[in-house]
């Protein structure tokens, strides 16, 4: 099964806590089509309650078989899921272009899972992907066979059960 992947690089936000006994979280905020020079954990900068984070670069894996998956995702508004966990501004674990993927992913309640917005360069390279391996499957219904009289007997005559007598 043929697959490519590609870096991006990922934005972290980390908002203030609502109380004091709270701890800083941190949630996925962005995709960068390119992974820039910056080190991972670099601070962006504060914008009044929200600092922004460089999480790293991380890749990206298309698969062929995943092709009908990621055709929806272009359809419905291309968006990256990002999985990671809370307590760190690096610390992303999957980014995903399956919108199915990213629905399971969103199951742990260990991780913080956000939809971003897809930037254009990987928008045109799943596009690109999908042109190229796309097969479509035809959904063929399965037919009810019908019942077979004679099943139960062996060779025209019917088959007794010992507990059973014919009139």
């Amino acid at each position: 099964m043929p697959k490519v992947s590609r870096r991006v690089g990922v934005i972290t936000v980390s908002r203030k806590p609502v109380t004091r006994w709270a701890k800083r979280g941190f949630a996925p905020s962005a995709a960068l089509p390119d992974v820039p020079e910056t080190e991972p954990g670099t601070r962006l900068g504060p914008a009044g309650d929200v600092e922004s984070y460089y999480a790293g670069a991380h890749a990206i894996t298309l698969y062929s078989g995943e092709t009908a998956h990621y055709r929806d995702n272009l359809v419905a508004g291309p968006s990256l899921w990002i999985s990671m966990r809370p307590d760190s501004a690096t610390g992303v674990m999957i980014v995903t272009a399956d919108p199915y993927e990213g629905e399971a992913l969103a199951g742990d309640p260990g991780f913080v899972v956000e939809a971003v917005s897809m930037p254009a360069a990987i928008r045109d390279w799943v596009a690109d992907f999908v042109a190229v391996h796309h097969v479509e499957h035809v959904f063929e219904k399965r037919k009810r066979r019908r019942a077979d009289p004679d099943a139960l007997t062996r060779g025209g005559k019917r088959v007794l059960d010992k507990d059973e007598y014919l009139p």
